[in-house]
């Protein structure tokens, strides 16, 4: 549910956490107007990980490679749509994203939430895991 996404532009490296969603062809996302919006904007190239972690032993990382696609209109209204309903089953926190406002977002006009809902088109994969039995720790 949380990747980092990498961007850069005009000399600097940005990585920062987001809450995401995957369909399998598409990664995506939402974000205030800002630092990481700007620079996607500047050089859509992006890079987004993911990794899951046990223990030390136990571990798995995926890596992409991709193209930041700003969305507007009924492409944004579906994309937000999807996002919601694949976050939802983890939305458990009174302050968790999916709020009772949540719910009605996409229907808003994004110019005035400012809101960006964009999504990364995947250019690579590449991944890394370790699995190991934990029978070395049985007494």
């Amino acid at each position: 549910m949380v990747g980092r996404l990498g961007c850069a532009a005009n000399g600097k490296v940005y990585i920062v956490p987001i809450t995401y969603a995957y369909d399998g062809e598409y990664i995506y996302g939402h974000s205030l107007e800002g630092m990481k919006i700007q620079m996607m904007r500047q050089n859509p190239n992006v890079c987004f990980e993911v990794d899951t972690m046990a223990d030390m032993s136990n571990w798995q990382c995926i890596v992409i490679q991709g193209e930041f696609q700003e969305l507007m209109g009924e492409k944004a209204r579906t994309a937000m749509d999807y996002f919601i309903k694949s976050i939802e089953p983890y939305s458990v926190s009174e302050t968790g994203v999916l709020s009772t406002g949540m719910n009605h977002f996409h229907q808003k006009n994004q110019s005035i939430t400012k809101t960006v809902i964009f999504r990364i088109k995947i250019n690579e994969k590449s991944g890394r895991y370790e699995k190991q039995s934990s029978t070395r720790f049985r007494k």
